[in-house]
C-alpha cells in the first residue's frame, strides 16, 4: 500500500487539499483493492483554518511523515510571496524529517514552499503561470518552466495552478500502475484521462465565440484516424477552413499548433498500446500514425526518455533486461 500524505497548512485552499484524497483514494486494483492509503495531516495535528469560511479538522501530525511514501503540498492564502527568509521552524524540521525516497509533489503555488525550503534549487519546476515572473525573480536558482501543466522530475513533481494537480496526480497513478488504472480513475471521476504535462497552462480563447467554428469535432475526427497519414492540408480540409486559420484556431483553442497537437495524440496513443498490448514495436508505431518503429523510438524517446521496449518493461511491472537512458542508442 502506497502511504500518500497530504500537508494542510493554515489557509489551504479546500479544493486543492481534496484532490490527492480523490485521485488517489480512487485507484484500485481488478478486485478493487485501494491502491494507495491517502491521509491527511498538520504540522502539529491541531484543526486547520482554510481560506474558505469553515476549519479542517485533522487526526496525524508531522510525524505521518516518517512512514509517507509520497508528500503532497497543496497551495495556501499567501504561499505565492514567501521568500528564501520564509520557512517557519515547525514545517522545516518536518520536511527535514521526511523518510528518505520519499516523492514530494506541490499543487500551484506551494511550489515556493519547496522552494523556499531549497528542494527545488537546479531543478526544473512550475507554478501558476499568473505567478511565473515574481517566482522566477524570487527563485532565479530553480529551473521554471512557466508555460506547462506539470513537471516531473523524478522524485520532485510540481503542478501549475488548481485543476493542473488533477493532471498531476493522474499522471503519477499511470506512473505507478499503468494507464488502465488510471483511465479508470479518470472514468470514475470524470475528467480527462490524459492532460501531457507539456501542455500549455494559459489558452489564449478556451471558450470560442459563437458564431465561430471550433475544431472541437475536427480533433475527434482525427483522433479516430491516427493510424492514417494526417496532413496540415487534410486537417484543413476536413475543417473546412484554410491551413492559416486552422492553425490559428488550434493555438487558440488547444494552445499548440495542429502538427503539435497530433504528434501528442499519437504518442500517447503509442503508450497505450505499450502498456495495454503485446503487439511488436513497429506495429504499435503502424497503429499510431508513427509509420516505422524508429520514428516511434525517436519520438518516445524524446517525450519520456525511453525506448519503447524499456517503456512497456516499465510500465508493464517488469524489468527491462537492458537500462535505457535518454540519449543512448534505442533498442
Amino acid at each position: 500500500m502506497h502511504r500518500v500524505a497530504v500537508l494542510a497548512l493554515d489557509g489551504v485552499y479546500p479544493f486543492e487539499l481534496s484532490i490527492p484524497k480523490r485521485i488517489f483514494g480512487t485507484a484500485t486494483d481488478p478486485h478493487g483493492h485501494p491502491l494507495y492509503d491517502v491521509t491527511t495531516f498538520s504540522l502539529d495535528g491541531r484543526p486547520v483554518a482554510t481560506d474558505a469560511d469553515f476549519t479542517i479538522a485533522v487526526e496525524h501530525d508531522a510525524g505521518l511523515l516518517t512512514t509517507a511514501d509520497t508528500l503532497v503540498i497543496p497551495p495556501f492564502a499567501g504561499c505565492d510571496q514567501v521568500d528564501h527568509d520564509w520557512l517557519p521552524e515547525p514545517l522545516a524540521t518536518a520536511l527535514a524529517h521526511r523518510r528518505p525516497g520519499t516523492r514530494i509533489v506541490s499543487i500551484c503555488t506551494a511550489a515556493y514552499v519547496l522552494a523556499a525550503a531549497g528542494i527545488l534549487d537546479g531543478r526544473p519546476a512550475t507554478t501558476h503561470w499568473n505567478q511565473a515572473r515574481h517566482f522566477q525573480q524570487t527563485f532565479p536558482a530553480i529551473d521554471l518552466r512557466p508555460d506547462v501543466l506539470f513537471v516531473d522530475d523524478g522524485d520532485v513533481l510540481t503542478a501549475a495552478g488548481v485543476a493542473a494537480g488533477i493532471d498531476l496526480c493522474l499522471h503519477l497513478v499511470r506512473r505507478d500502475h499503468g494507464s488502465e488504472v488510471a483511465n479508470r480513475v479518470a472514468r470514475l471521476c470524470i475528467v480527462p484521462p490524459w492532460r501531457d504535462g507539456g501542455q500549455a497552462q494559459f489558452v489564449h480563447r478556451p471558450v470560442p465565440e459563437p458564431d465561430i467554428a471550433t475544431t472541437t469535432a475536427l480533433r475527434q475526427w482525427a483522433l479516430d484516424r491516427l493510424h492514417q497519414p494526417l496532413t496540415l492540408s487534410t486537417l484543413a480540409a476536413e475543417a473546412r477552413m484554410s491551413v492559416r486559420t486552422l492553425s490559428r484556431r488550434f493555438r487558440d483553442e488547444v494552445g499548440m499548433t495542429p502538427g503539435q497537437w497530433l504528434t501528442q495524440q499519437r504518442i500517447q496513443h503509442a503508450r497505450h498500446l505499450l502498456e495495454t498490448t503485446d503487439l511488436p514495436v513497429d506495429r504499435v508505431a503502424t497503429e499510431a500514425g508513427m509509420g516505422t518503429g524508429a520514428s516511434l523510438r525517436q519520438h518516445l524517446t524524446a517525450a519520456v526518455g525511453l525506448s519503447p521496449t524499456a517503456y512497456r518493461h516499465r510500465f508493464r511491472g517488469t524489468p527491462a533486461p537492458v537500462p535505457f537512458q535518454a540519449g543512448s542508442s534505442a533498442r
